[in-house]
């Protein structure tokens, strides 16, 4: 069977989970850049993939997979892989902590929607830059919050690596982009040093899949 293709574009956080996530399900695959920078994802060909224009798209299994959470709850699914606990509450309480960075946080801090607010604006870089601090500091204050549970262990949720680490560790990568101060969520750079002592996180970094 031909190993899975992942098409995705380095410094995508969405495409970054993913990466991550295949790593954890040990799941080789070909990656194949789709160039955010040359309006790659707006071709025809990516748009017969994913009619979104967005990335990361995932071939697997004679599928055609999009969004990054879909692809995970899928690896998940038919791998065997443990990225959600067993019990209900605690699947509960690690899907909210994905959706609290994948659906609140990135939303706002895409940068196809950044860009359009700014050039509604007349905005420049420095307000560009105001924006992800603001938006992306603020959600990590939130998230750091939402980690002072019972169930926080090393990880979001418990001593095992799962999809809100998965979610996070992208998060993390663009905070320290764009400037964002969060250097004093205790929780979160706890789970930051113990995701980066995992090959599975370490390998899928941009700056280990730039090209």
């Amino acid at each position: 069977m031909q190993n899975p293709i992942l098409y995705d574009y380095w410094r995508s956080s969405a495409s970054y989970r993913v990466r991550i996530a295949l790593n954890l399900a040990g799941i080789e695959y070909k990656a194949v850049v789709v160039d955010l920078l040359g309006k790659a994802h707006k071709s025809a060909e990516h748009l017969a993939r994913n009619p979104q224009g967005l990335v990361p798209a995932l071939a697997i299994d004679g599928l055609m997979l999009t969004q990054s959470l879909a692809m995970i709850e899928y690896i998940i699914e038919t791998r065997g892989v443990a990225l959600l606990p067993d019990d209900a509450a605690g699947r509960a309480r690690v899907r909210a902590l994905a959706h609290a960075i994948a659906m609140d946080i990135h939303p706002l801090c895409n940068l196809s929607v950044v860009a359009h607010v700014l050039e509604l604006a007349g905005g420049d870089e420095a307000m560009r830059a105001a924006w992800m601090q603001h938006f992306i500091g603020k959600g990590l204050a939130a998230f750091e919050a939402l980690l002072d549970h019972a169930s926080t262990g090393t990880f979001c949720h418990g001593e095992a690596p799962g999809l809100a680490d998965i979610c996070l560790i992208p998060q993390v990568y663009n905070a320290e982009r764009w400037g964002a101060d969060i250097s004093g969520f205790r929780r979160i750079q706890a789970i930051r040093e113990a995701c980066d002592r995992l090959p599975a996180f370490s390998d899928a970094h941009p700056d280990k899949v730039k090209s």
